[in-house]
């Protein structure tokens, strides 16, 4: 499971590193501790039940590296691998996980397909808006999101989180069905019609 952000203090609250905080947040919820490993140039952790967790420190655009390395190492096959990362073509709240297809510009991806020379690894992308228009999606991920969006993008990681044993265990169908199944909205509730006065107020009320 490979998380993908930039290191340093001032990239960890950026769109870019939403897939750092998913993956922090899962090895924090099952007690993982991630150490620097400079053999991976990555933190790198162990679950209990073997998957291992990989957060490249190599920047964004140089990810590929530590994946293939580690990767190399532990026999780990392409479509073995989940990468988790920010996505410009979802709103704030959306999720989806899907194994291939196109990178659309994602400089993180990129490298990994070149490094393992196949894009055929498993992708959970994390919606965080497309730019405004006159902003270049470069610095539009290298940016904070207001309260409002990155609560949106918390609950996603959320969701995530509760169907990862399904991922881990490979069964991706059900995942997908869960993560892909958009809540159903709450329909505001019927307005209510203006009070008619009562007779005696109709017959006495009136000065």
């Amino acid at each position: 499971m490979v998380g993908l952000g930039n290191p340093g203090k001032e990239y960890e609250r950026t769109r870019h590193n939403a897939g750092f905080w998913l993956v922090e947040r899962f090895a924090q919820a099952n007690g993982i501790v991630l150490r620097k490993d400079p053999k991976f140039k990555a933190l790198v952790g162990k679950h209990a039940d073997g998957t291992w967790l990989l957060l490249p420190q190599s920047f964004m655009n140089l990810s590929g590296q530590p994946v293939q390395m580690l990767a190399g190492f532990f026999k780990i096959k392409p479509e073995e691998v989940l990468v988790v990362h920010d996505e410009l073509d979802f709103p704030p709240g959306t999720v989806r996980l899907k194994q291939g297809g196109g990178i659309a510009g994602h400089n993180g991806l990129k490298d990994i397909s070149q490094r393992l020379a196949t894009h055929e690894y498993w992708r959970l992308r994390l919606g965080v808006g497309k730019p405004p228009a006159g902003t270049e999606g470069a610095d539009y991920v290298l940016q904070k999101p207001p309260a409002e969006e990155r609560a949106a993008i918390d609950a996603a990681i959320e969701k995530s989180l509760a169907v990862m044993p399904q991922i881990i265990a490979g069964d991706m169908q059900a995942a997908m069905t869960t993560l892909h199944t958009e809540e159903p909205k709450k329909e505001a509730p019927p307005a209510k019609a203006p009070e008619k006065p009562g007779l005696l107020k109709s017959l006495f009320g009136r000065k």
